[in-house]
């Protein structure tokens, strides 16, 4: 393990935005973690690790240490005729483990096709997309816990998984590194098709047999209209979660705009689409210098090259602000402003 020092972050991120880490390292095993606490050359500073660099924002400069998580490898457990556990260290790329995952059989993972990342920060967040949350299908995690020492094994109740949340954003916030995510993936599939691009994707493509991979393929088309490929333009994918309001803020706003796009959810309350919400007030294609909203998803902030991260905040401030007065509607930020 090689201790670099004053590193630009700037190529492990997906937002290419410039930053330097005062350390930075590649972390292939378990032994390397361990001795990277242990170096008196880092002592007292923070630490941060990142994967693939897809959900975070950099504003400055980070002095402390930085280390990727590169430890590799795929291995299954079969539990019955109807389950196996599939556990993927922290190092593997997302999308090339749920190829993998569908490429053999293991079903829960498809329509989380194409989201950019490593396994192990897939916890973090909790990603989900088309119905789908990862947490749906995670069984437990391996992490190393920095204030013992050891490694411990959460189960997923233990992670207190929500929207785009789970425990290490809030009270675990630091002291844990994943090493491993084990989930738990069907050998007969339960289909998730309700949301209607998926659907209408299906239909274009003349699926007429359901399959996982049929829907993996519809998720990655979907994703790549929508979506610009960071290693064109930075991005981090979505960039405001989807904000929930109360029946009586959804009637009100569904009377004024009849095509407002909703989900209603089991309490009661409805999940709207930030992304619409968004575009309506116009910021679909804007850009300011090289900061801007992408031409084909409101959703996504971008960096067309060489804008700041205080940049990207404040664009993201303008679109908060001009959300709120013309639907009384708060948005929060899904990316880690670091």
């Amino acid at each position: 393990m090689q201790l670099l020092e004053n590193i630009s972050i700037k190529p492990y991120t997906t937002f290419g935005i410039e930053a330097k880490a005062r350390f930075f390292a590649e972390i292939t095993s378990v032994d390397q973690l361990k001795k990277i606490f242990q170096e008196p050359k880092v002592a007292g500073l923070p630490f941060m690790p990142i994967g693939g660099g897809s959900n975070m924002l950099f504003t400055a400069d980070f002095n402390g240490v930085i280390f990727r998580m590169g430890i590799k490898g795929i291995s299954v457990t079969k539990l019955d005729d109807d389950y196996s556990l599939v556990t993927g260290n922290a190092g593997e790329e997302w999308d090339a483990f749920v190829n993998w995952c569908v490429s053999h059989g293991y079903a829960g993972v498809e329509n989380l096709s194409l989201i950019p990342g490593m396994v192990g920060s897939c916890p973090i967040q909790n990603i989900g997309a088309y119905g789908v949350e990862v947490a749906d299908v995670i069984e437990y995690l391996t992490v190393y816990d920095k204030e013992t020492g050891e490694i411990v094994t959460l189960q997923n109740a233990e992670c207190k998984f929500g929207y785009r949340d789970s425990i290490f954003k809030h009270e675990a916030k630091g002291r844990y590194v994943i090493l491993s995510v084990t989930f738990k993936l069907a050998h007969h599939p339960a289909f998730h098709t309700k949301y209607g691009a998926i659907t209408t994707e299906l239909d274009a493509m003349g699926i007429t047999t359901l399959s996982i991979d049929a829907i993996r393929k519809a998720v990655i088309a979907i994703r790549s209209r929508k979506i610009p490929d960071p290693f064109v333009i930075g991005n981090a994918g979505s960039f405001f979660k989807n904000p929930t309001v109360g029946a009586d803020h959804y009637s009100r706003l569904k009377a004024e705009y009849p095509t407002i796009i909703a989900f209603s959810l089991p309490t009661g309350s409805f999940k709207l689409a930030a992304g619409w919400l968004i575009e309506q007030c116009g910021w679909k294609g804007y850009r300011k210098g090289d900061a801007g909203v992408h031409a084909y998803q409101a959703l996504v902030l971008v960096n067309y090259g060489t804008a700041t991260g205080h940049e990207i905040i404040s664009l993201a401030d303008e679109i908060m602000l001009s959300v709120f007065n013309t639907f009384g509607v708060h948005l929060d930020m899904e990316v880690n402003i670091i």
